[in-house]
């Protein structure tokens, strides 16, 4: 049985060292607790507030007519984050924090704004105008962004670029809008029912055809620019504050900027909001779901060019960077582990394939001297759980890949025939493999080591960029020599 490289130590002193104790108001079950609670109690409230608004029989017609785009939506955004799919808490926390609290901060808010707007002007009549173009878009994008900030701060491992931020974004405003429609149908079924209508009359049918058919993505469409910017300032190396600072408002900003366009149409004439929607909010959709789809295939091309370094240090089979780089054979691999071995087999592939895509971009932001002082941590646990669903993923992943290869006459991008490997036992399914030269250093300029005081006298470590002259004379997996994770 292969048994896995040894792994550094970590700088700073030996792994699992004391550390000290946090304060209890600092304890994860105590931070998760009181967001726990403030988003129930945020929910409870909410409801009461809607409930109290359109009553009953209005709440649950609301309540089934606006559930209806939501699954749509959830999926079209569980679906642009396939490449490195970021864990279900949170899209639970976006969605609850845009249904619950940001829908409360808005209603509460907006609720205020405009009874202040109508005691302060000598005209009340334009107090809702000018609440919804003015007060309005900046209160809602203000509260739905923050679910996107506290996504960026607290879980900066699961934020690593643009489609993390629209994916986030995407799901909070999803949430907003779910709470809104049910406050807006659920009013215009009450109206209808005061005027003597039965059934889903007109009012309430004109609402759902505006809201539901026409303008489902209106909310994410505004937020998602949020998100864009708070992806951009995650993609900026950390001593460049002032991008981390001015992306994301500038992304706010324009978020309010087309949110106030969208709700000022109304005032534009019999046929302002038509005009709107054909000139603004059709063509912004197209341009940023262009935009989303770029950014997930140049992932994808991120994935192909920098896990081959591990290829040939031998983490990885020669074929896994080009079903990693693939969507369909990603898709095959998890089919394949599926039939043959059981729905457990399929998960462990997907997470396998997940490990490995955070893996080439973790190298690829240390490439570029974008990557935090975790380097080398946040590495070995990625490694390290690649290494333990490698028995179930390699053959499935092997699999995939000759069934996603170009046919014949083309040659698969990887090596097919077993070559023995000198001093790395007998040759196996995974022949050796280095697309990089002796004396090419993918880390030029980047010490995977913080914390050393001393950047100068290092000396080559090969695919594994640079380390100090201080350490001992092996790489951050151990001696270069000592390992073969094809050994029998």
């Amino acid at each position: 049985m292969a048994t896995s490289p040894p792994y550094p130590t970590p700088p700073g002193g030996p792994a699992g060292a004391a550390r000290r104790h946090a304060h209890w108001w600092q304890r994860k079950a105590v931070l998760y607790g009181a967001l726990i609670t403030l988003l129930a109690l945020s929910g409870l409230v909410i409801l009461a507030l809607v409930r109290e608004q359109t009553g009953t029989r209005g709440f649950l017609v609301g309540l089934g007519l606006a559930v209806l785009p939501v699954p749509l939506l959830i999926a079209a955004f569980r679906w642009l984050d396939r490449v490195e799919p970021g864990p279900w808490r949170n899209l639970v926390f976006s969605f609850a924090w845009g249904a619950c609290a940001a829908a409360l901060i808005a209603i509460v808010a907006n609720s205020f704004a405009t009874r202040w707007i109508a005691t302060a002007t000598a005209d009340p009549s334009g107090a809702d105008t000018l609440g919804a173009t003015v007060i309005a878009p900046v209160v809602e994008e203000s509260a739905k962004a923050a679910a996107v900030l506290l996504v960026f701060l607290f879980r900066r491992r699961d934020f690593t670029g643009i489609v993390d931020g629209v994916v986030i974004a995407g799901v909070t405003a999803t949430g907003f809008a779910f709470t809104e429609n049910i406050l807006y149908l659920g009013t215009a079924y009450g109206t209808d029912q005061l005027s003597g209508e039965r059934g889903l009359a007109s009012l309430t049918a004109a609402t759902f055809f505006v809201r539901v058919v026409m303008s489902p993505f209106a909310h994410p469409l505004f937020t998602v620019l949020t998100g864009i910017g708070f992806g951009v300032a995650a993609l900026s190396a950390e001593h460049r504050h002032w991008r981390r600072v001015l992306l994301p408002l500038s992304g706010l900003l324009l978020a309010m900027g087309m949110h106030a366009l969208w709700n000022g149409s109304s005032s534009f004439g019999e046929y302002g909001f038509f005009a709107v929607y054909a000139a603004l909010m059709v063509p912004a959709f197209g341009l940023l779901t262009w935009l989303t789809l770029w950014t997930r295939q140049r992932e994808l091309r991120t994935v192909r060019a920098e896990l081959p370094a591990y290829c040939a240090a031998g983490w990885l089979g020669p074929p896994e960077p080009y079903v990693l780089g693939s969507m369909r054979a990603r898709r095959l691999a998890r089919e394949y582990a599926a039939h043959h071995f059981g729905k457990p087999a399929a998960r462990a592939v997907a997470q396998y394939e997940a490990y490995a895509t955070s893996l080439a971009f973790l190298r690829h932001r240390g490439r570029t001297g974008r990557a935090g002082a975790d380097f080398v941590e946040r590495e070995r646990e990625l490694l390290h759980e690649l290494w333990r669903r490698r028995d179930v993923a390699r053959p499935s992943l092997a699999y995939a890949a000759l069934a996603a290869a170009p046919a014949a006459p083309v040659r698969p991008p990887w090596p097919v025939v077993p070559a023995p490997v000198p001093g790395h036992g007998p040759a196996t399914a995974y022949p050796a493999y280095n697309p990089y030269p002796a004396s090419y250093n993918p880390y030029p300029a980047y010490n995977p080591y913080p914390g050393h005081a001393a950047h100068t006298g290092h000396v080559p470590l090969g695919a594994y960029g640079t380390r100090p002259a201080s350490q001992p004379p092996h790489g951050p997996y151990g001696p270069q020599h000592a390992h073969n994770p094809y050994r029998t």
